[in-house]
This record gives structure tokens, C-alpha cells and sequence, in this order.
């Protein structure tokens, strides 16, 4: 093709092009090798499929490409399955219809791909065949006649290589002649799988198809609605029409059964007969077959002992390197925000400006931005994984496992992922198809113990539980709780995910079909693209709600500022100390804390924490603290752990910052060694108001940690819950029921430890 005469018969708006084929056949490599950086993604409003936008040009002559979720058909199951359906029809008003379909499809599988290609014919759009790991056919010893089945389809076939970047001038320049109505090439007419003297009775069926504009729904959903048992359009339509239209569809498939054509099975046989004629004589294959390097590593990677080990040991490296690295960078973030924070408050006047800047804006953005060391380190494994072939053989090895809660063997993954950050974990939800099983494993991914649980179950078990060992050394008390809390987290979420698969997301677990894609070298650009993407959703959308969250928990500590009674009430405390010293012989040990106490009233730094924490038990916060603790104290807290537990909401590590404060500690690094055993030392020595007695004990410790453990106290997953589901009611529900089982196991902790 000239170009030159090409540039002259360019359209000038924007060609927009759908990209469509089955999983694993590089549709993303493509996108990404067409798109590069020009790619944004989101969700379609209503629905949680992943729109993912992406702009591109040849000649001048620009394109906006529309990256559909892989499918193996064109029949919806669901909502979102639905959405494929109405982008490629032009019935979504949010997505421009596309000019030009383009269809991936994998040149090793040729058969498996042309059905749905088959489909995408049936909808009469302009069509590009993308004939992409031409590479990989290649070394199993195909030969494909390209010629030939252009010639046979009607469309242009194009070969390329996403992953490395080949063909893709030829199939843009391809995109844009197949844009131009004057000069489509000729489209073999796939023929219906309805008979012809049926074609007519679908005119019965016709009042009942028709949009909520009243306008008649295009011939092809009509044949779905008559083709697909129990599909999606059967079961929206059945809601407004009722058994009236059940009936006429009954009928109808009862008449095409008579006559030899069962339904659904009609459509695969025709389809199939179709394939079979478009692909005689266009692929050859070798007379014997051949062992490929893929078959090779499958009988190692498959296999049921050493694939389960190397699958073992590729997740201790992934998460040894999000725990040994991510720590690396996280520090990095926090030292930069904490210098920013330094040079802000020293830039400022003391006041509720600055309070708001330094303890409110920057530190709400330093707490999102913190987490992307995890997310990226993550994300760049699962690309990897992914693009490499791997991730599809770990989904099969934890199937049988994962089966016996609901779930399938890809929703291992991401839990396994929640124990580092439920971020991550939820996000890597967007692997699982079924949306059963994607919502079941997203709501059960916040209940794996997170990194930012670490610090609370540290301070508590290093103050309250003794340093004993059993076994001769080999088991520690300490070591044994820490891993209890991990394990009433995974025990709990077995439970829940049984009892949402039986309820509110009940369905049978579907049969677990994958087809296991060959090997190949990941795209680096492409990971890196996937990396930043996951990235910045998280900072778009999490980052928002979580920094909204910071600001009116900074505003619930600061206000009311009232200095005179802040004054009294340190004067009152002065006193109190000054009584109890006073009753006490001086051998008594607590007589040497309650002078240490006193001392601090006479030096600045130390006054000023105590003033701190007097502030905080005055702000909106601590009389929240206080107004809850007749709720709490079932569970053996009083007031200030309440009040740390309010302010941990949004965050878990807010908790061990207000304690310190709360406990007159000031805002001290609690991750040193130093502060940290510090606040221990003051947990231990707090005592009841009325009583004197004191707070905590080991059933106290236990509960506090049982809560934890279980809460839902994280702004940012429950931003990202909703923006995965495209919905308040599952982070709202996620939030509700996950308290409640928190509230219900620390009071049983609580009660029955103290009995014991």
C-alpha cells in the first residue's frame, strides 16, 4: 500500500477500535504495544469489567482503543459479561461505538480462537484478524497460509508479535483501510445457527426485546436470548415479562429440539462446522507430533509434588522480596514525608493551619503514598507470572485446595497476596472471571493478617505474654500467638467464604476450565505499564477516601482547643500523683514510678507530651472514647483503648501513634525499640479511673489483638472494595460484618480468658 496515497484518503476523527479475543492470546501485550503510555483504565459506571482506554497513531491519522475483558464467547453470563456484548453493538453511552473490531487470536489454537471471532462476524462490523504468537505456532511446527484465510473470512489477517513489537504499522494501516466504508474488503457471511424457516418465529419473541427507550433490540441479542439457557438476557427480561416469556422461549427450544437442532449444543455444532471449513487447507501440521519445551516443563511445573514445591518456593521469593524490599522504599517515603512535615511546621505558626498541614494533609498523603513500595513489587511479580505463562499453572496446582471453601484455585493468589496488604490482594481480584468468586475471595481478603497488624500484635504480645518455651526451645509462647492471630484470620475466612458462597453470593462453584498457555518471555515495557497502572488506581482512588478519612480524624483530635481547662486538668493530675506518693512508705516500688511521674511536670519536653495527651483526652475523639467505653468494657477496655480504636479506622498503624499520645508519649516513632518498649512499660502500669486496678492483663492483651485481627480498619481496602465492585454496599457490608465478628470474638476472648 503507498503511502502517500494513503495520508490522502485519511479520515480525520479518531478511528475507535475495539480489541477482543480469548484469554491468554497477548490481547493485553497489544494493547499495551499499541497504546504505550497513552492508556488510562477505570471501571464501566454500573459494572465491575475494567475499562481500559488507550490512544495511538500511524500517519497522522489517530486511534482510540477499546480493551474488552477476554472471553471465549459472546454469551453473557452476567452484568458485566454484558458489557462486551453492548461496546461491540454501540449501546453503551459512556463508550463510542467501535469503527473497527479487532480480533486476537492465538496462531498455535487456531480452532479454539475462530469461534469467537465467528460471533464477532455475526455482528456485521468492520473486522481486523490479529494472527498474533505466530512465533510459538511456529515452533510446534505449524504452518499457517495467511492468504488463504484472509481470503476465506473476508477480513484482513495480519501477523504480529506483541511481545515484540512486530507488525504493528501493517495491522494499524490495515485498521485504517477497514475503517473506510468505501474500501472494506468483502466479509464472508457467517451463516446463522438457526435454521432459515425458523428465523421467523423470532418475530414472537420480538415485544419483548426492547430497550427501556422502547427501541427493538438488534437481531443478534435475539438470537442470544434464544440460544443461551439461563443466560443473562433470558434472566433480565424474565424479571418484566415474567413466565409469559419463559414459555415462548421454552416452546421455542422445545420446537428446534424436535426438529434435530438442541439448544444450546446447536450453536457449537454449527460453529464448529464452520471453523472447520475456514481452516481446511490453511494450517498444516507435522505427521508427528512434536514435544515442545512448554510439554517439557509442564510434566515438572504440573506435577504434584515438585510443582507444589517450586509453586511454594516462587511465593516465599515473591513475598521475602515485597518484605525484604518494599520496607527499603517505605522508609525512604516516610523519611521524605517526615522531612516535609519538619520543614512545614517549622515554615508555620503554631495553629490550626499548620496542624491541619503537617498532622492532617501531609500526613494523610504520606499514609497512601506509603504503600506503593508493596503494591508495585507485587504487581510487578503477578505481570511477570502472568505474561510468562506461569500464573495459569499455579491457579490449576491450588484448585483442589481452594475448591473445598467455593472458591477456585485463582483466588489463591490474591489471599496470598492480603497477607502483605489486603490493597493488593483485592486488586489482584481482576485474575478471577467469575464474579461469584472474584466478590467472595475481594470480601475474605481483608480478614488474612496485613503487615500494618505486625506492630499492634508485636506491642501486646512482647508486654503481656510470657517469653516461655516448650519442646526444648522449639516452641515459643510468643512465636505460638503471634501465629494464632494469623490463623483465626485464615480459619474465619474459610468460614465466611463458605457461608457467602451458600447466601448472599451463592451459586455452585463453577468447573474449573483453563487452558494452559505456552511459554514465553514477559514484555518488560509491558509490565512496567501494568505496574504503574496498578499504582496510580491505587493513588487515584484509594488515596482519596483514605486522605478525606486522615483530615477529619486530624479535626476529631484537634478540636475543641480549650488551653485553660487542658491546664487544669494537668493540675489535677499533678495533684492526684502528689496524693498517692504521699500515702505510700517510700520502699514501695511504685513510689519510685509515681516520683519518676512527677518529675515530668517540671521538664519542658516531657510537660509537653503530657499536654499533648491531655489535649487528645479532650478533643471530640477522647470524649468519643469515653462515650463508647460502656460498649468496650464487655471486652475489658476502657476508655483510651476505645478512643485508639476509633482513631485506627482509618488506618491500623494510627493505633500505636494515639496509644503514645493517649499515654503522654507525644508523637514518638513507636517502630523504635526504644519508644516501643517505652509505651509497653505504660500499658502496663495504666490502671482503671474508679478502681485503680489495672487496664490490661493477658485476656485484655488477647482481646485487643483478636479485634485487630479481624476489623476492617483500613480506609484504603474498603476504597478499593468499592472501586473493584463498583459499589458502597460491599465495602459498607465488608465493614459491618467484619466489626461484628471482631466485637463477638474479642468479648468471647475476653470473657472466657478471664474465667480461665
Amino acid at each position: 500500500m503507498h503511502l502517500s496515497a494513503e495520508k490522502s484518503s485519511l479520515p480525520v476523527a479518531s478511528i475507535s477500535v475495539a480489541l477482543i479475543g480469548n484469554p491468554n492470546t497477548g490481547k493485553s501485550t497489544l494493547f499495551s504495544a499499541l497504546a504505550g503510555v497513552r492508556q488510562r483504565t477505570g471501571n464501566y459506571p454500573g459494572v465491575t469489567v475494567e475499562k481500559k482506554i488507550g490512544h495511538t497513531d500511524l500517519h497522522g491519522q489517530s486511534f482510540t482503543l477499546i480493551d474488552l475483558p477476554g472471553t471465549y464467547s459472546l454469551a453473557p453470563r452476567s452484568l458485566d459479561e454484558m458489557v462486551t456484548v453492548d461496546v461491540l453493538l454501540g449501546r453503551r453511552s459512556d463508550t463510542a461505538p467501535p469503527d473497527v473490531v479487532l480480533c486476537i487470536v492465538d496462531a498455535s489454537n487456531l480452532e479454539r480462537n475462530l469461534y469467537l471471532v465467528s460471533q464477532v462476524l455475526s455482528l456485521g462490523l468492520p473486522t481486523v484478524l490479529a494472527l498474533n504468537m505466530v512465533d510459538v505456532a511456529r515452533d510446534r511446527g505449524l504452518k499457517i497460509d495467511r492468504a488463504l484465510l484472509e481470503q476465506r473470512l473476508g477480513v484482513p489477517v495480519i501477523e504480529v508479535q506483541a511481545n515484540a513489537k512486530r507488525g504493528l504499522t501493517e495491522l494499524k494501516t490495515a485498521l485504517i483501510a477497514a475503517a473506510h466504508p468505501d474500501r472494506r474488503q468483502r466479509r464472508s457471511d457467517y451463516p446463522s445457527p438457526l435454521p432459515a424457516e425458523f428465523q421467523a418465529e423470532l418475530s414472537e419473541l420480538a415485544p419483548f426485546m426492547v430497550d427501556r427507550n422502547g427501541a427493538p433490540w438488534p437481531r443478534f441479542l435475539a438470537e442470544r436470548l434464544l440460544l443461551d439457557t439461563a443466560g443473562y438476557l433470558e434472566e433480565e427480561l424474565a424479571q418484566s415479562a415474567g413466565e409469559e416469556l419463559r414459555a415462548k422461549l421454552s416452546a421455542a427450544r422445545e420446537r428446534l429440539a424436535s426438529g434435530g437442532l438442541p439448544v444450546p449444543a446447536v450453536e457449537a455444532m454449527s460453529r464448529y462446522e464452520w471453523i472447520a471449513r475456514m481452516l481446511g487447507g490453511v494450517v498444516q501440521r507435522p505427521t508427528v507430533a512434536q514435544v515442545g519445551w512448554t510439554d517439557r516443563i509442564d510434566r515438572v511445573l504440573t506435577h504434584k509434588l515438585w510443582g507444589t514445591l517450586i509453586f511454594a518456593g516462587m511465593m516465599l521469593l515473591m513475598f521475602s522480596a515485597i518484605f525484604r524490599f518494599a520496607p527499603i522504599f517505605m522508609d525512604g517515603i516516610e523519611a521524605v514525608v517526615e522531612s516535609v512535615k519538619v520543614a512545614v511546621g517549622n515554615a508555620m505558626p503554631d495553629g490550626a493551619l499548620r496542624s491541619m498541614l503537617v498532622d492532617g494533609v501531609i500526613a494523610g498523603v504520606g499514609g497512601v503514598v506509603v504503600f506503593l513500595p508493596q503494591i508495585l513489587i507485587l504487581f510487578a511479580f503477578i505481570a511477570v507470572l502472568e505474561d510468562c505463562g506461569y500464573m495459569a499453572r499455579a491457579a490449576y496446582l491450588m484448585d483442589k485446595l481452594m475448591v473445598r471453601v467455593g472458591l477456585s484455585g485463582k483466588s489463591f493468589i490474591p489471599l496470598l497476596s492480603s497477607f502483605a496488604c489486603a490493597i493488593p490482594g483485592v486488586m489482584a481480584t481482576r485474575v478471577i472471571e467469575n464474579r461469584r468468586d472474584r466478590f467472595t475471595t475481594i470480601l475474605v481478603a481483608p480478614l488474612m493478617s496485613c503487615s500494618a497488624r505486625l506492630p499492634v500484635y508485636a506491642l501486646l504480645i512482647g508486654a503481656f505474654i510470657p517469653a516461655e518455651s516448650y519442646l526444648g526451645g522449639l516452641v515459643d509462647l510468643q512465636g505460638l500467638t503471634m501465629f494464632s492471630m494469623y490463623l483465626i484470620g485464615i480459619l474465619t475466612a474459610v468460614v465466611v467464604a463458605l457461608l457467602l458462597k451458600k447466601t448472599v453470593l451463592r451459586g455452585a462453584t463453577p468447573p474449573f476450565v483453563m487452558e494452559l498457555p505456552p511459554y514465553k518471555i514477559p514484555a518488560i515495557r509491558g509490565v512496567l505499564f501494568r505496574m504503574a497502572d496498578r499504582g496510580w488506581a491505587f493513588i487515584q482512588r484509594a488515596g482519596t477516601l483514605i486522605f478525606a478519612v486522615s483530615l477529619i480524624i486530624w479535626a476529631l483530635l484537634y478540636f475543641p482547643r480549650n488551653p485553660d481547662a487542658v491546664e487544669a486538668s494537668l493540675v489535677v493530675q499533678q495533684r492526684t500523683l502528689e496524693s498517692e506518693l504521699s500515702q505510700l512508705p517510700a520502699t514501695d516500688p511504685r513510689a519510685g514510678e509515681l516520683r519518676a511521674d512527677l518529675a515530668a511536670f517540671s521538664q519542658p519536653e516531657e510537660r509537653e507530651k503530657l499536654y499533648q495527651g491531655a489535649e487528645q483526652r479532650q478533643s471530640y475523639l477522647g470524649r468519643m472514647g469515653h462515650s463508647i467505653e460502656p460498649v468496650v468494657r464487655p471486652l475489658g477496655w476502657d476508655w483510651r483503648i476505645g478512643c485508639a480504636v476509633i482513631a485506627s479506622f482509618p488506618a491500623r498503624e494510627v493505633v500505636l501513634g494515639t496509644l503514645g499520645v493517649i499515654y503522654n508519649m507525644g508523637d514518638a516513632d513507636l517502630g523504635e525499640e526504644e519508644n516501643s518498649t517505652q509505651l509497653q512499660q505504660q500499658l502496663t502500669r495504666a490502671t482503671w479511673d474508679e478502681t485503680g486496678e489495672p487496664v490490661y492483663n493477658i485476656p485484655v492483651a488477647l482481646s485487643i489483638m483478636v479485634f485487630f485481627a479481624l476489623c476492617a480498619q483500613c480506609a484504603a481496602t474498603l476504597a478499593i472494595i468499592k472501586r473493584e465492585t463498583n459499589s458502597w454496599r460491599w465495602p459498607i457490608f465488608t465493614f459491618v460484618y467484619m466489626t461484628t465478628l471482631a466485637y463477638v470474638a474479642a468479648l468471647v476472648t475476653y470473657q472466657v480468658g478471664m474465667l480461665l
